[in-house]
């Protein structure tokens, strides 16, 4: 059925949007060519492995014109069921401000779910010829499909690898290689540009909420090459746990705070590099004599939270061999995503819903 222009006033997209792809993007633009107003109901399950309230802000950040309504449901999901399309009808229609007169899918539940509606159907690309992609395929494969999310999806998909370590012991050298390796982008230390820019220049006392800007531009650094990414994977040289331990160092106190960001902003994997090698003084750092302390310090707390780590040393080739294999079982695990509610055994459904019920 073609999209008619502007005919409807009311239609609604549902869908798990798990993830939010390029198919899911036609569709909701087609409703809101068709509609002077569009509902988008993102319906996740306990289940799956990417929380509601990032798939809703997806939906709202991509398709800003449209109302998005989000909500948990582990009702189990069997066309062939009266029972559960009763269920998932009533769901559908509360979470609705008003009736609607239009249902916009791909799949043919949609002929099912309108007529339960009183609304008309309109089916956007079946068999998916415009938009040949799926959430299925992508979670099964999603390097291979990462070209089919867009920037706002990719920024939170991509799994990060941050290489640390205390001053001159190759951490940028090595997030360069590592990048190289990977075919992917790396984020540099925007504390070190500061470092270059602040007033009163190197020797100034560094102030606690300097420490503040590192972590919201670093921050910000990341998600922007995450958006460019070309693969599901990012190197950052330096995280907001690398920062928490430079305030230690240079304002002589612990910050919670930013300790606290870090809990809430955790990488895949922490590559530390070694202080085996020679110190370099290239004007800009401590010295020789505090490495071994901040390099403990490194350890300590990395031993201590709960992301997987390892300690590199070596040439770069060396250090580059010993971190892939932890990198790619990091990446992978990562980037994987678990099954959703859809597609189970029913018995298996039911199981899961009466466990997600307490």
């Amino acid at each position: 059925m073609p999209v008619p222009e502007r005919r409807y006033r009311h239609g609604v997209v549902v869908g798990k949007f798990y993830p939010l792809h390029v198919g899911h993007a036609h569709l909701i633009r087609s409703a809101v060519r068709a509609c002077e107003k569009v509902t988008v109901e993102v319906i996740a399950a306990s289940v799956e492995s990417i929380p509601l309230d990032k798939r809703a802000a997806w939906v709202r950040a991509d398709h800003p014109t449209v109302r998005v309504v989000d909500l948990l449901d582990d009702t189990p999901v069997d066309f062939a069921s009266d029972t559960a399309w009763d269920a998932h009808t009533a769901t559908i229609a509360g979470l609705l401000d008003e009736p609607v007169d239009v249902v916009f899918t791909s799949d043919e539940y949609g002929a099912e779910l309108a007529r339960r509606l009183g609304a008309d159907w309109v089916q956007i690309d079946p068999g998916r010829r415009i938009n040949p992609v799926s959430g299925t395929a992508i979670r099964g494969d999603l390097d291979a499909h990462w070209h089919e999310l867009s920037p706002t999806v990719r920024a939170d998909l991509a799994a990060r690898v941050v290489v640390l370590g205390a001053e001159s012991t190759g951490s940028t050298t090595l997030a360069e290689a590592l990048a190289a390796e990977l075919g992917t982008l790396w984020v540099p230390e925007y504390g070190r540009e500061l470092s270059e820019t602040r007033e009163g220049g190197l020797e100034a006392p560094w102030r606690s909420d300097e420490f503040d800007l590192v972590v919201d531009r670093q921050i910000a650094w990341e998600q922007d090459a995450a958006r460019r990414a070309p693969r599901p994977v990012l190197v950052c040289d330096t995280d907001v746990l690398a920062t928490a331990l430079w305030h230690e160092r240079y304002v002589g106190t612990a910050a919670p705070r930013i300790f606290a960001r870090a809990a809430a902003h955790r990488p895949a994997l922490y590559i530390l590099t070694g202080d085996e090698i020679p110190f370099v003084q290239d004007g800009m750092r401590d010295g020789e004599h505090i490495r071994a302390d901040m390099q403990e310090r490194f350890r300590e707390v990395l031993a201590a939270q709960p992301v997987p780590w390892l300690e590199v040393r070596g040439t770069v080739a060396e250090r580059v061999a010993s971190a892939l294999p932890a990198i790619r079982r990091a990446v992978a695990e990562a980037t994987s995503f678990a099954a959703p509610m859809e597609g189970r055994p029913h018995a298996e459904q039911e199981e899961l819903r009466r466990r997600a019920g307490g």
